[in-house]
Formats: structure tokens, sequence, C-alpha cells
């Protein structure tokens, strides 16, 4: 079983040998692997999916011969596993307690084409609840197949179960209703609904089994497929899961399936789990899927093998001496450079045309003819600015006390000297009292 699947993968691992891996190498030995896992019935995005997590690790790094095949096949294990760990694990038996404490049927919807071993899979799976001690019915939904009713009615008369069933041509999801109306008046816990085995690309069909979810809701779905039908199995499933959103899928024949590829291909292409594998005719040859199980079969032993991504140790680099490297020097502050003084030709820079204007209004000042006359007005109006703007009779005014103050300081100045010449005149003219 899966013999071409370890095959693929033991050649890839032997295939890289103890050198430094380049590009070119990994491309050749990559590209063997993948038309091994193309032969394995493995769908091609896991196969890029597995080719670029193995080119990632492994590109420039040296790998040491004894080590390099152990290094590969921990890398793959851990790569397949994650698939399998992305679509999760459900437990039928769980969901089924959960809708028997509100006290309603679980129904269950089965989906697949015709020769897959749907119809098997069915019975299969209700001597496995009833082993569960759980009570079931099964509605036989697929009136189109002949020998499809009597198919059913001979696997509930051996496994003494409750079969709902009209004629040939009658509406399935009818049927299916009377199941569920049933089981729900006769406090059954589980339903199974079989349905007809259609293929993929028969849009009547797939409408009539979208009209049966819509009417029953089942509460789960469970696509059958072929492990033997290879890539086709794959292109089922991807099918059917856009018109029917199954839940989990069933793998007949996986006993016989020498390639492998199927599981993990339908796995990643639809994110949802493998729940059981078909692996003989009888009643209890249907086992759930274990991961441990598929990957031992494909890889051998797991012993020593951990599920995380193995890394390689890197050579150990000798260190060169820690150099002391000097503080860092404080960076002062960037100074503000002042700006440059633009030297401007115009003598009435900052002054505002409304103040030059009203000046010559209030003074009556003709324009300037010449550059000295203009430097001349210019100076008379800064200075009238910074005075206040004063209106010509202040201007006057102003003038006028400030010239009584210049001679009022002029007196001031000259009285020292006037009382200074009296004095002299004084002794002068009394000089006889002088010794």
């Amino acid at each position: 079983m899966f013999d071409k699947l370890r095959s693929a993968f033991s050649n890839a691992a032997k295939g890289l040998t103890e050198k430094e891996l380049n590009e070119k190498d990994m491309e050749d030995i990559l590209f063997e692997l993948e038309i091994s896992l193309h032969e394995s019935d493995v769908a091609s995005e896991v196969i890029d999916e597995i080719k670029s997590d193995l080119k990632t690790r492994l590109i420039g790094t040296k790998v040491e011969k004894n080590e390099i095949e152990k290094f590969v096949k921990d890398s793959l294990i851990s790569t397949v596993s994650s698939l399998f760990d992305a679509a999760g694990k459900i437990d039928i038996f769980e969901l089924i307690d959960e809708k028997k404490k509100v006290g309603q049927p679980f129904l269950i919807l089965f989906v697949g084409i015709n020769g897959t071993g749907k119809t098997t899979s069915l019975a299969k799976l209700a001597y496995m609840i009833q082993q569960k001690k759980y009570s079931v019915v099964i509605a036989a939904a697929d009136t189109f197949r002949a020998g499809a009713i009597e198919q059913l009615r001979e696997h509930t008369n051996r496994l003494n179960l409750k079969l709902v069933a009209q004629n040939y041509n009658s509406d399935p999801a009818a049927v299916a209703r009377d199941a569920a109306l049933y089981a729900k008046s006769h406090k059954i816990d589980c339903v199974l609904i079989d349905t007809a085995g259609r293929m993929q690309t028969s849009k009547n069909l797939m409408e009539q089994i979208s009209k049966i979810t819509k009417v029953v809701k089942p509460d789960f779905k469970i696509f059958v497929g072929d492990s033997l039908a290879g890539n086709d199995t794959v292109n089922q499933a991807k099918e059917f899961f856009e018109h029917v959103h199954f839940d989990g899928t069933i793998l007949t024949k996986s006993d016989a399936d020498a390639r492998g590829g199927a599981a993990l291909s339908v796995v990643k292409m639809t994110s949802t789990p493998v729940l059981y594998v078909g692996v003989g005719q009888e009643y209890p040859d249907l086992k759930p899927f274990d991961k441990e199980t598929f990957l031992e079969t494909v890889f051998g032993s797991l012993e020593d093998v951990s599920f995380e991504k193995p890394e390689l140790k890197p050579e150990p680099e000798l260190k060169p001496e820690p150099e002391l490297k000097p503080e860092p020097e404080l960076k002062p502050e960037p100074e503000l450079k002042p700006e440059p003084n633009v030297i401007s030709n115009d003598p009435f820079e900052g002054i505002s045309d409304d103040e030059i204007s009203k000046y010559s209004k209030l003074f009556e000042v003709t324009p300037p003819e010449n550059d000295n006359e203009a430097k001349q007005l210019s100076s008379k109006i800064r200075e009238w600015i910074r005075h206040g703007k004063p209106t010509p009779d202040e201007t006057r005014k102003q003038m006028t006390e400030s010239k009584l103050e210049l001679e009022n300081k002029e007196l001031e100045k000259q009285k020292p000297d006037k009382e200074e010449e009296r004095s002299k005149k004084k002794r002068g003219r009394f000089g006889f009292f002088r010794k």
C-alpha cells in the first residue's frame, strides 16, 4: 500500500549528496520528485507546497552526507503532517451526542459518484454507529439508480435497521424529509441519507443534491471517493465541494491503493479531513483515518521524528575578538543660521503703501524726484510712524514742545556760566577785601 508515494519521498531524500546545495542541484532533484508525486496521484498544489518548503530550507545549506537523508525525511514528514493538521479532526460521535441532548436526530448526507462504494460505506458507518449503541435509520434517497433501493434493503436487513424508501423516480428530497420526520417522532439518534451517484459534471444532478440539502438541512455531509481513481477522485472532490461544501471524506479501497496520493490531495484541496478509509468488504472494514498510521506507511518508523520542522544547526563560526567601540559622541544641536540680510535698493522697504499715501496727504508732500529726496522722505515717514503717526497739528505741537525742551536745556546749561560771571564781577568790585 502507498508504494509509489513511499518510493517518491525516499528517492528525493537519497538524491541529495554531500555538498553545498545550490539552486541547480535542487531543481534537478525536485523535478524528479515532482514527476514521482504526479505518478502517485498527488495534486499539483500539494506538490508545489512540498517543493517550495524543501527548496527554501535547503538552498545554500551545507549538509553532511550522514545527516541529509534523515533531514529531508523529517522535513517531508513535517510538511505532510502539517497538511493534515490544517484540516483538523472531527469526531462524529461527539456531534451525535450534541444533537441527542436537545432531542434531535443527527442527519448525515452521503454524496459521490457511481462505483465509489458510497452505499457500502454508508452501511459500514451505520454498523459502526450501531456498535456505539446509537439508534440509526437509513433513507433510500437514491431513486435514480436501478437496484439502489434493493441494495440498501439488503444491508438494513442484515443490520436489523429501519429503511425509509419510496418508489423509483420519487423525489429524493421527499424521501430524506420522511426519514428525518420518522427519526424525530421515534427518537432515533442518527439518520444516514443515501443519494444517487452522479457525475460531478452533471448540472441537473448536482442541482438535485443541492435541493436535498436545502430541504432536510443535514448536520453533516460526507464525500465518498475511490482511492484507486487517482487524480479523478481529487477532481470529483473539488467539484462536489463547490456545490455541497461537504465536511469530511471517506476513501474506499485504500487497502489496494499502491499510490497513496488521494488522501493527501483531497485534504489539501478541500481543507476538510479524511474521516474514514475502507480497507475491505466487511462491515467492520471501515477504519478511522489516522495521520500517524499514514505517515508510518509512507515513511516507515516515526521514532525520533519530531513533527516540528527540523532545523539544521549551522557550523560554528569563529567569532573575532570584539572591538572596543568608542562611545558615540553627542552631536551638538544644529545651530539656527540667521537668514542673510538682503540689501534692498528700495528706501521705502518695510513701509506700506497706505502709510506712504496717508503721510503724503496729511503733510501735502509731493512725490520725490530723485533718490536723495526719496531717502529723506522715507526717513520722515519712519520717524512719523515711530511717534505713533500724529496729525500735522500734533506734529507741530510735538515739535514746539521739543523746541521748548531744547531751549530749556540750553538755558540750564548756560545758568552756571552766568552765575560764575557774576561771582567774578563781585570779586572784582570788592577786591579790596582780598588780602
